[in-house]
């Protein structure tokens, strides 16, 4: 009995699993998804600049610790591109001992060490021996050679071309490289002569006419100094006058100094030059001593940063102004054909300038000379005229003593005459000079007896 319930209880459970499971509603599989595929990314490649190079390297640590004293560790990791010619801790060593250590006490001497060490853009090893030099970024130059083979910078051997880098590249060198030593300042005129103690009557002429900024200034000058012992010289109280009229020592001062720096070799070949208060000073050397007018020339050549000192023995004293060629030759009475032939050519305006210029003068009576009519037709024809009258002008201020020391002279022309002396009488070609240095503020006038007519073209 209890046997037949136990499977008649079995069997409803397993026919009400079948219905059960008919009746269920069928599962849709659901679908199979393929694995999402994550791209993976190509390593980056590290960025390799000068300093980095430098730092792994191992050669480069003093080098490497002076960029960072120096601050330059972020310039040379910048864009760039930079050319470094990087000297070894070998080449540090060969330093004089404290000078690293002083260097990085020192950081502007550091720095422009360092950047004299650099050029702007990348110049490989093929471009660098093309060169002669090239600016470095502390804008002095340094000088490239190949000499047996091996490529120097200044002194320094290149001993490793082309380690490239991403923004530049680094050549190394066996020698720090050092840039050129600033000139030690000279001091201005005016510093020099107040330190020297032969010139306090100058420097106190000077202040006084208010001179000192000017000759303090870039310049450059050059200027025949008179020494106290050449100022005692003047007459008893000149120079308490002068002081008293600024004007006067104003030009008499102006009439020491020159524009530009004329060094003692080039003042020997001169015969004149001008001053700074346009008027001109004579340059003669006789007897192997040099003299500025009157005034001998006892030391030359003493270099201040805005020109050169020449001290002289006697305070110049520039002449009351004369008037120029053209005003003498007017003044005169002797060249009214001349002055009207000077005018009427356009030529008036060049014979009254600063010059210098020497002018063989003929007379009213050597134009006389020439044949009837000669001289109206020459007033018709300008430009035979202009011919004649520059044939009678030579360049420079040449006086009687030099003209008896010439064979020829050379004319505004362009064509020579010729200088003969002949029974004591001096000729110019065959005009006779009747009268000489008659002296003008822009040259001077040697007086003829026949006028120059220039060879015939």
């Amino acid at each position: 009995m209890f046997k037949n319930k136990w499977f008649f209880a079995l069997s409803t459970i397993l026919v009400l699993t079948m219905v059960l499971a008919a009746c269920a509603p069928a599962s849709t599989p659901e679908p199979t998804q393929e694995p999402e595929v994550v791209p993976t990314e190509e390593p980056m490649e590290e960025t390799q600049t000068i300093v980095d190079i430098a730092v792994a390297d191992g050669r480069f640590q003093t080098l490497v610790a002076a960029l960072g004293a120096a601050d330059l560790v972020g310039t040379l990791s910048g864009e760039g591109p930079f050319t470094v010619f990087a000297p070894t801790d070998e080449a540090f060593a060969k330093l004089p001992e404290g000078t690293v250590e002083a260097l990085l006490n020192d950081i502007p001497a550091l720095t422009d060490i360092l950047l004299y060490h650099v050029v702007s853009g990348e110049v490989l090893a093929e471009q660098v021996v093309t060169l002669e030099e090239a600016q470095t970024a502390l804008g002095e130059n340094v000088s490239i050679r190949v000499e047996d083979g091996n490529v120097y910078i200044n002194d320094s051997m290149v001993i490793i071309t082309d380690i490239v880098a991403d923004n530049g590249v680094i050549h190394v060198i066996d020698s720090v490289l050092l840039p050129p030593a600033e000139e030690e300042s000279l001091g201005s005129i005016v510093d020099i002569a107040v330190a020297d103690g032969r010139f306090q009557t100058l420097v106190a002429a000077v202040q006084a006419a208010g001179l000192a900024e000017t000759l303090s200034g870039e310049g450059p000058f050059t200027v025949f100094a008179p020494t106290d012992d050449a100022f005692a010289k003047l007459p008893e109280g000149t120079v308490e006058a002068l002081l008293a009229d600024i004007p006067t020592l104003t030009d008499i001062l102006l009439y020491h100094v020159l524009s530009g720096e004329v060094l003692a070799e080039e003042v020997i070949s001169l015969n004149s030059a001008k001053a700074l208060n346009e008027k001109f000073v004579e340059i003669e050397v006789m007897d192997g001593m040099v003299y500025v007018n009157d005034a001998q020339v006892i030391i030359t050549d003493i270099q201040a940063d805005n020109g050169v000192i020449h001290v002289i023995d006697t305070v110049l004293l520039p002449a009351e102004s004369q008037g120029s060629i053209v005003d003498i030759a007017v003044a005169d009475g002797r060249f009214q054909t001349l002055v009207a032939a000077v005018q009427a050519a356009g030529l008036a305006e060049t014979l009254s300038s600063e010059g210098l210029f020497t002018v063989f003068a003929p007379t009213d009576d050597a134009f006389a000379k020439l044949p009837e009519g000669t001289v109206e037709a020459l007033l018709a024809d300008i430009p035979a005229l202009t011919d004649i009258l520059l044939y009678h002008v030579v360049p420079g201020k040449v006086m009687a003593e030099e003209v008896l020391a010439l064979e020829e002279a050379g004319t505004l022309l362009g064509e020579n005459v010729s200088i003969r002396v002949e029974d004591g009488n001096v000729y110019i070609n065959d005009a006779m000079v009747i009268i000489t240095d008659i002296v003008a503020d822009n040259g001077v006038i040697h007086v003829i007896d026949t006028v120059l007519l220039p060879p015939a073209n």
